[in-house]
């Protein structure tokens, strides 16, 4: 296993995890005109439970 030979710089140590970024979830649109809520893509939508044009669940 690698050993670091040298100390990193607590600026260095910051500047490489400034880039970890929380990115907001994708969402799109629920098919069903009657609902069209926003939904995460390839989910069963919450509020009418409907996926691809069918009744899956019961909606909430």
């Amino acid at each position: 296993m690698a050993v670091p030979k040298h100390k990193v710089s607590r600026s260095n140590t910051r500047t490489r995890r400034s880039q970890w970024k929380a990115s907001a979830p994708t969402l799109v649109a629920c098919p069903n005109r009657a609902c069209s809520e926003k939904k995460p893509p390839h989910v069963v939508c919450p509020s009418c439970g409907q996926y691809g044009g069918r009744q899956i669940v019961s909606p909430a």
